[in-house]
């Protein structure tokens, strides 16, 4: 018996044991056992393997007044702060105005492009920074990003501060993937700082990279990430934690409706990063070369799920992109009431089998093309010196659930999406294992959305 059929018969014994209970409690009991279970397999296996200008506040109905723009994707980083200043972020474009106020600008600030990280921040003290409050949405004019701090609590509003760092980087994994997407930046850490974006209706992709250490099973932002997706059709990319920990119960990567990334090796070995993770939806790039906080121009590499997540984030974006491209879609979000939960809505062009037809893409056909497109890497390629896991010849969806994503995948997604070259399905064992995988997590966290708004017990970290 293999060791998804082990996990099946188990999960199954527990359905049966319980009878299937609808009270809630008894439900969340059985998700217990169930993340009980997995995180005994999982570990298992790891033993096995070794290891100031103002717009309009009003809410663009989610399509341009005209199409003199181009196709565009929006995508949301929730983190420390961005450090607006760097050439990572920098564009020639200016947004146009009805792309302002659809994503409820109040302020235009336009930084200081001359001198040194600390002179520029010194030149725009006063008319800038000195004067944004937690109710303002800021863009920044000659960049890529328009910010808001609705939690409050910083010493500075949106900007990276010199303690911090990591939201710069994040925000910078976005844009290595995808260079023309738009950043809607959060700062904070809350559920309120994730409904900041989640409710914004031009808002494609939520991104977080933080949590609780260890994936403890404790209530997080998974009430705002449910409203992000479940509610208004975005999608969601949270990061599992840099632990072995499995994702199921992590109140970021493990929601259903969320996509739970883990980390790969994607130089050297090519193989499973033994801190990270373990039985997420997929695993992506863990290190990268990503812009710094406190200059204007400088690079550090860095690793971690963090930075996997909002690549992962990024390739989803251009894929977006790309798609409205084709069917002259040149609106983004999926939460307006016009796009009727279309995260791709247009007509298929001449030339395409369906031409002329409506092409709408939502959450799920996107999530179900990404699964389609992960890979497992070889076993053969594993260097026991590298400090990996090797990915195992069994049940390796409990180390990186349906595989690793990385630039590779876009295409086959774009020409699956388009139905130029539709990928084939993946083996019965690897949909089993998920099928699990999914059926764990919907139970477990099927007690929320709750009545009650769940205190957080814990304060949550970045996952770097």
């Amino acid at each position: 018996m293999s060791v998804v059929d082990v996990v099946e018969v188990a999960l199954t014994g527990v359905l049966v044991a319980d009878d299937i209970a609808v009270m809630r409690r008894r439900r969340a009991g059985m998700a217990l056992l169930m993340v009980a279970l997995l995180i005994g397999l999982v570990l298992g296996v790891n033993l096995i393997l070794g290891e100031d200008d103002t717009t309009s506040n009003s809410v663009s109905s989610g399509q341009p007044p005209s199409s003199d723009w181009r196709p565009y994707s929006v995508v949301a980083p929730i983190d420390t702060g961005i450090n607006v200043y760097h050439d990572h972020f920098r564009t020639d474009e200016i947004y146009p105005d009805w792309l302002l106020s659809g994503l409820g600008v109040t302020k235009t600030c336009s930084p200081s492009f001359e001198g040194t990280w600390q002179e520029r921040y010194d030149a725009d003290k006063e008319s800038c920074w000195d004067t944004i409050t937690t109710s303002d949405i800021v863009y920044f004019e000659g960049t890529k990003i328009i910010g808001t701090s609705p939690d409050g609590g910083t010493d500075i509003h949106i900007l990276d501060d010199p303690s911090d760092g990591h939201g710069t980087a994040v925000t910078g994994a976005v844009l290595d993937a995808n260079p023309d997407a738009v950043i809607f930046f959060v700062e904070g850490f809350s559920t309120e700082a994730v409904l900041a974006a989640g409710n914004q209706p031009l808002v494609d992709i939520v991104t977080t990279s933080f949590g609780a250490i260890g994936s403890l099973p404790v209530p997080g932002i998974e009430t705002g990430t449910y409203e992000t997706v479940v509610v208004n059709n975005k999608i969601h990319t949270g990061a599992a934690d840099n632990t072995p920990s499995p994702a199921v119960q992590d109140a970021t990567a493990g929601p259903p409706w969320s996509i739970g990334i883990a980390g790969y090796a994607e130089e050297g070995d090519d193989q499973k990063e033994t801190m990270s993770g373990s039985y997420p939806d997929i695993a992506a790039d863990w290190t990268q070369n990503l812009p710094n906080h406190d200059d204007v121009d400088g690079y550090h590499e860095t690793s971690g799920t963090s930075f996997a997540t909002p690549r992962t984030a990024g390739i989803l974006s251009f894929v977006l992109e790309q798609l409205r491209h084709e069917v002259g879609d040149m609106g983004s979000g999926a939460s307006t009431e016009d796009r009727n939960g279309m995260l791709v809505d247009g007509v298929w062009p001449e030339g395409h089998p369906n031409a002329g037809s409506e092409a709408g893409i939502t959450n799920s056909i996107v999530r179900n093309a990404l699964n389609l497109s992960a890979w497992y890497p070889s076993f053969s390629t594993w260097d026991p010196t590298a400090g990996t896991m090797p990915i195992s010849p069994v049940a390796p969806c409990t180390q990186v659930g349906w595989g690793v994503v990385n630039m590779s995948n876009i295409q086959p997604m774009i020409e699956h999406l388009n139905g130029k070259q539709i990928m084939p399905e993946r083996p019965s064992d690897v949909v089993l294992c998920m099928q699990v995988n999914q059926e764990a997590r919907e139970a477990y966290w099927g007690v929320y959305p709750s009545d009650e708004s769940p205190a957080r017990p814990i304060e949550l970290a970045t996952r770097e």
